[in-house]
């Protein structure tokens, strides 16, 4: 068994040319696992998510989010002394990833086919708007319009108002699926010897989650209706009016639905209720269970509602702002938090939620902008003044 001190990812280098979201959460979760993660950044403003806002302590909340433990790289790369370093830092590399535009790689010759042609055990990584071919491929993307194209917004929110999501939830989703590719890739290489293209579009990422909203679709010939905190499909689920708040719950399965009347309600025949007796009639009668639940509420706190949800085996919880998620006891209770280094000083922050055990991950400095410019290429014998 390897040390606990060895992490999984030590001794594999990427380097990416990132902006914003996407690329960046991957490449990140890539060096919490100990990979060197060298950011190539535009000379000037660099990564433009470095000027979102000046939240944290004067830093950006997206880049503090998303950029630790890497090194950040100044390169022009329509430079000829940019081209000279980038190609250096290709043919050092176990990963490349980048997510510019398909045509603008291309143009610069850090294309899939061109970069494994030279250097065919290279996993090489493409994030982008809509994929590299394809009516949509040279079409801008943001968060905003991937969930519009997907039709995320189109089920979110009230029924009067659709909604986006309100994290960036396409960059998210293409992310994770660009750092798992990687990891796949890299499990394969150390097998076969043998490099990767993995081209992750938001569009295709975004669209497998929507899976229940498409299936549903599909088959049943109607969308998903917006339901706010609620459910399409399932009822109840979502807030209910007590005495003096909401709680939310949700009631997943007939057992549950069983209990649930018994142990909250205190009312067990009306499990067997004709409106309400499996969980498509309680979605066709949303609205008259909703009332018969709220009257029972009226008299009940909250915290005597939760009580009995949580005797009686139902999830539930309170709606929790975002100060009462930095304070959470679950998270403090399991010490998820650690302080990161940054040009603005110590930062808190997070540990990532997928870790092997044993393994405590590098969480190094956010970097100030072409902080390693000179070290970097130092390295690759090159001088900082013609890059």
């Amino acid at each position: 068994m390897a040390p606990a001190s060895r992490r999984p990812l030590d001794g594999v280098t990427v380097v990416s040319i990132e902006q914003a979201v996407a690329a960046p959460l991957a490449t990140r979760h890539l060096a919490d696992l100990g990979a060197r993660v060298i950011k190539i950044e535009r000379p000037g403003a660099g990564d433009f998510a470095r000027a979102y806002d000046e939240t944290v302590e004067g830093l950006s909340s997206h880049f503090v989010w998303l950029n630790r433990s890497k090194e950040s790289v100044v390169l022009d790369l329509k430079s000829e002394a940019g081209q000279r370093a980038i190609q250096a830092l290709v043919a050092r590399a176990d990963v490349f990833v980048h997510n510019i535009a398909p045509e603008a790689a291309a143009r610069l010759g850090l294309d899939a086919a061109t970069l494994r042609s030279t250097y065919p055990g290279l996993v090489h990584v493409s994030v982008s708007g809509f994929g590299p071919n394809g009516p949509y491929s040279n079409k801008k993307a943001y968060d905003l319009l991937i969930q519009c194209e997907a039709g995320l917004v189109s089920i979110t929110g009230t029924p009067e108002t659709p909604s986006k999501v309100g994290i960036p939830v396409a960059d998210i989703a293409a992310g994770m699926y660009a750092y798992a590719g990687t990891l796949a890739s890299l499990v394969r290489r150390g097998l076969t010897g043998e490099g990767a293209t993995v081209e992750v579009s938001m569009l295709e990422a975004l669209a497998e989650w929507m899976g229940f909203p498409l299936n549903f679709t599909m088959y049943g010939g109607v969308a998903p209706s917006r339901t706010g905190a609620s459910h399409a499909a399932i009822a109840p689920y979502g807030p209910f009016q007590c005495a003096d708040e909401q709680v939310f719950f949700g009631v997943q399965n007939e057992r549950e639905w069983s209990s649930f009347c018994q142990n909250v309600l205190g009312d067990s025949a009306l499990a067997d209720d004709v409106r309400f007796a499996a969980n498509m009639r309680r979605v066709e009668h949303r609205a008259e269970l909703t009332s018969v639940i709220e009257e029972r509420f009226a008299g009940l706190s909250a915290d005597e509602v939760t009580a009995r949800l949580d005797a009686a085996g139902v999830a539930n919880a309170r709606l929790r702002e975002l100060s009462g998620l930095l304070e959470h006891p679950q998270l403090l209770a399991r010490a998820r938090w650690r302080d990161v280094g940054s040009p603005a000083g110590m930062l808190r922050q997070l540990l990532p939620p997928a870790l092997p055990d044993g393994l405590e991950p590098p969480l190094g400095p956010i970097p100030a902008l072409g902080e390693h410019t000179e070290m970097v290429l130092a390295e690759l014998g090159l001088d900082k003044a013609r890059a």
